[in-house]
């Protein structure tokens, strides 16, 4: 039961650690190319018991000597994530460690946002913790500290923001505050071997955006194409709850539709599969506008669903779901808890079949419109932009990398030119800490000291105002 009394206890409890020890423990999990270790926790394990004192009672600030790499710990809380990471401004990521909270998310129907905030509070310390054992680096290595300020969720921002606060007051050490979506979007430079050049595009897709964005420099951006409604990974999580997919404790919902949609189908949709869902914005007046739209699509998918299981029941099936499709993790979504969307039980071939369409749907609507959007580009910037960049969430999915990429066959560029598409490893599409401390490592690179400790979390925050509201700085 979540009262006031222990959600305010829960929410200061990570800070305690700042001046008195940290939990250690220490897992062993496959590194990830470039990496010391990556780590991606589930959110049910519980604590270390051992204690360790690495933290310095008396630290003393010191100058970062330029002879060696800026090594920089990040913190990401801004959604359900808690990530830390240990990067260098040699391109390096250290160490990194993200805890989900799919179990918490599926009993509650989505992310809520006060468990969300409690969650943090526990799960960040634990990620600092491993990752300053991994990286095995002490906290006098650590040139600065960063942190999430917005956009977000406010009361999971504060966790990642009280935290660095904390840390880098008692330590000595700089003060960065990052916007998310400017991080997610300048992945690339700290993951490809030969990253995109400015001025270059970027499709941002996540639960919170769905964005065309002009890089012009690592502080300037253009927002050239947004949403009227839904986000497209706010769609897809909606989705697999209407179909009510079962959840997972490592994988998010959209990634289950995903899954599922990728699966052949099963009688009787093998033989009479169903008819596309429509497209948003593709018809008459809105075939010409400029935007993304994902609500209707949501709506056209409920329409769809058949009031009662098609074919067999997965119960009494010969295909088993926990064989293909779910995984010993998996367990059904609590009902009672879920969303007015969610339907009667459907079949396991309703699922697939429904998973399919709304998947194919939703990534031709998105190819449709990028599609418009580049067309409509003045020539000369067509022709020196060096790439597209896919970051966020939504990423990862697979069909949307093989549709983009035959999207990007049919662009005329001009000059016989066809343009590069970068995409972060799927390990960095989700929210996650390393492409904070990158982006921090970008910001002292270019001038910034420190930023100061009253500057407010920006919950809602455009990448049009990057940095506005800090004294004599319009942009780093």
């Amino acid at each position: 039961m979540l009262t006031p009394r222990n959600a305010a206890s829960s929410f200061w409890t990570p800070f305690l650690f700042v001046n008195l020890t940290i939990y250690w423990r220490r897992m062993s999990e496959p590194a990830f190319p470039g990496t010391a270790s990556l780590y991606h926790y589930r959110d049910d394990l519980p604590l270390s018991s051992s204690l360790t004192t690495r933290i310095s009672t008396n630290p003393q600030k010191t100058d970062h000597n330029p002879a060696k790499p800026l090594i920089v710990l990040g913190l990401e809380s801004s959604c359900d994530d808690s990530s830390c990471s240990i990067v260098t401004s040699s391109r390096q990521i250290l160490s990194l460690c993200t805890i989900s909270q799919h179990t918490i998310n599926s009993s509650y129907g989505g992310v809520h946002p006060l468990a969300a905030q409690i969650a943090h509070s526990a799960n960040i310390p634990r990620a600092i913790e491993r990752c300053m054992e991994e990286a095995k680096v002490d906290w006098q290595d650590i040139d600065a500290v960063a942190y999430t300020r917005g956009p977000g969720m406010k009361g999971c921002l504060g966790v990642g923001e009280m935290a660095a606060k904390g840390l880098a007051s008692g330590l000595g050490k700089r003060l960065v505050g990052v916007h998310h979506m400017q991080a997610h979007a300048l992945t690339p430079l700290l993951t490809e071997s030969k990253p995109p050049r400015f001025p270059f595009l970027i499709l941002l897709v996540s639960g919170g955006h769905t964005q065309l964005v002009l890089a012009e420099a690592v502080d300037t951006f253009k927002i050239l194409l947004d949403t009227l409604d839904s986000k497209i990974g706010d769609a897809f999580e909606k989705s697999a709850r209407l179909l009510s997919l079962p959840s997972h404790r490592s994988k998010s919902p959209g990634s289950i539709l995903e899954q599922y949609a990728s699966l052949p189908p099963l009688p009787p949709y093998d033989d009479k599969p169903e008819a596309a869902l429509p497209i948003p914005l593709s018809m008459n007046e809105g075939a010409s506008r400029l935007a993304f739209s994902f609500a209707g699509l949501l709506s056209a998918l409920d329409r769809s669903l058949p009031a009662m299981p098609t074919g067999v029941s997965p119960t009494t099936s010969d295909h088993q779901p926990s064989l293909s499709v779910i995984s010993s993790d998996m367990t059904p979504s609590n009902s009672s808890r879920l969303s007015s969307l969610t339907k009667k039980n459907l079949s396991e071939a309703d699922q697939r079949e429904f998973s399919r369409l709304f998947q194919t749907a939703a990534i031709q609507h998105l190819t449709l419109k990028l599609t418009q959007a580049i067309n409509s580009l003045e020539p000369s910037l067509r022709t020196r932009l060096d790439g597209l960049v896919i970051s966020g969430g939504v990423a990862s999915n697979l069909y949307l990398r093989s549709k983009m990429g035959e999207m990007i066959e049919r662009l005329d560029m001009g000059k016989d030119r066809k343009m590069s598409l970068f995409y972060p490893p799927i390990e960095l599409c989700t929210d996650n800490a390393a492409m904070i401390a990158w982006t921090a490592i970008l910001r002292i690179q270019a001038g910034l000291e420190s930023d100061p400790y009253d500057l407010p979390l920006r919950p809602k925050w455009s990448l049009e105002d990057l940095y506005d509201d800090i004294p004599g700085l319009t942009a780093t």
